[in-house]
């Protein structure tokens, strides 16, 4: 066997890429097979590594799921900020652009992302993640959204709160096929105009 660093030997992954494969890997199974399917050992087993380096990285099935639901929101904060970052100051525009970008994450994630937190359901650690990752959300539209509402800073984040709970909504019915993109665009954008009590 080739001493590591030597030509023709295999690289090893540092723990962040390491983490990051086993993440992709995850996704993987849930595209292929569904959340239940995923267990860390099953997942160790995929990404052809021990199931003692899987429970490092992650410590148990829950840890594993929030990671996963962790990187989803993730993508979806950079788009939204991405989206934001270009908008100009029409109210409609800048609605549709948060309903653009909310739906377009959740389109290139399919179904994982419902799964997901379908499958983190009742578990206390994961109920408190999403709590917070719900009001990083409700925070970023709020601002994008605050120079074109009459109402309090308070009483817009409650708002907003029933928006992204809308827009929650609107995903799941577009990724199970009830509804098209466009549709769940043009809803969510007349929700928003609608729903923020324009000056």
């Amino acid at each position: 066997m080739a001493a590591a660093g030597k030509p023709g030997s295999k690289r090893r992954l540092s723990k962040a890429d390491r983490c990051e494969q086993m993440i992709e890997t995850a996704l993987e199974i849930i595209r292929e097979n569904g959340a239940d399917a995923l267990t860390l050992g099953y997942l160790a087993e995929r990404a052809g590594v021990s199931k003692p380096i899987a429970y490092e990285h992650f410590g148990t099935r829950s840890g594993l799921l929030i990671a996963l639901y962790r990187r989803i929101d993730e993508k979806q904060v950079r788009a939204l900020l991405g989206c934001l970052a270009t908008a100009q100051h029409e109210l409609d525009e800048v609605a549709r652009l948060i309903a653009r970008a909310y739906m377009t994450c959740h389109s290139a994630s399919g179904p994982e992302g419902h799964a997901i937190s379908a499958a983190l359901m009742g578990d206390p650690q994961m109920e408190a993640v999403q709590q917070d990752l719900r009001d990083g959300c409700v925070r970023i539209i709020a601002d994008a959204l605050a120079r074109f509402s009459k109402l309090s800073r308070d009483t817009l984040e409650q708002r907003c709160v029933g928006i992204v709970g809308a827009a929650e909504a609107l995903s799941r019915d577009m990724t199970r096929g009830r509804l098209d993109k466009v549709e769940a665009i043009e809803n969510l954008t007349a929700l928003i105009v609608s729903g923020i009590d324009p000056r």
